[in-house]
């Protein structure tokens, strides 16, 4: 690494920036936001701290959409997922987008426990949705909060993937399932 270094600052009088510079295994290193596998066979994967950027967008955008429709978050949210999801089209390893898929949809039924505010709200909306009565207000009374409510059976069974696509929000898997592959 010194070697090359030296190379490139003294003879080709270029600068070499130190931080993102290194020598080790491509898996343990990011290039454009993304990774590879450690198989014999490497693949493109997404980087965790794209994956982190992300996660961490998503977040703040959802701080600043209080008291907004679910419908006005997905919208305002469906740009970014494509946006992110067009340029991380190459990637092989589907498991990131499966498991960002499931942490968004986790998010926004957190959002609308969060939204419903009192057990009468929480307890009338499941039952719309489809719960029976009895566990409808077991769920509403049970003293959890937000998040464990929205990873849980009840929120699922309620809300389900299908009921987030009716709404139209936009799925990484799926999104990145649609692009032809580039040979």
């Amino acid at each position: 690494m010194r070697a090359i270094t030296a190379f490139l600052e003294q003879r080709l009088k270029l600068k070499v920036n130190a931080p993102k510079s290194a020598v080790a295994r491509p898996w343990e290193r990011k290039f454009l936001g993304y990774s590879m596998t450690w198989h014999r066979k490497p693949k493109l994967k997404i980087a965790p701290q794209s994956r982190k950027r992300l996660a961490e967008k998503i977040r703040q955008m959802q701080q600043q959409s209080r008291g907004q429709s679910l419908k006005q978050i997905i919208e305002r949210l469906n740009p970014v997922l494509r946006g992110w999801i067009a340029y991380f089209r190459l990637t092989e390893v589907k498991g990131v987008l499966e498991e960002l898929d499931g942490w968004i949809r986790h998010r926004l039924r957190a959002l609308l426990w969060r939204q419903w505010k009192r057990v009468y709200a929480r307890a009338r909306n499941l039952m719309k949705a489809g719960l029976d009565k009895v566990r409808a207000w077991q769920s509403a009374t049970n003293g959890h909060g937000p998040w464990w409510n929205g990873g849980a059976s009840h929120m699922n069974h309620a809300y389900p993937k299908s009921w987030f696509d009716r709404l139209g929000l936009v799925s990484l898997l799926e999104a990145q399932q649609r692009f032809p592959l580039v040979s």
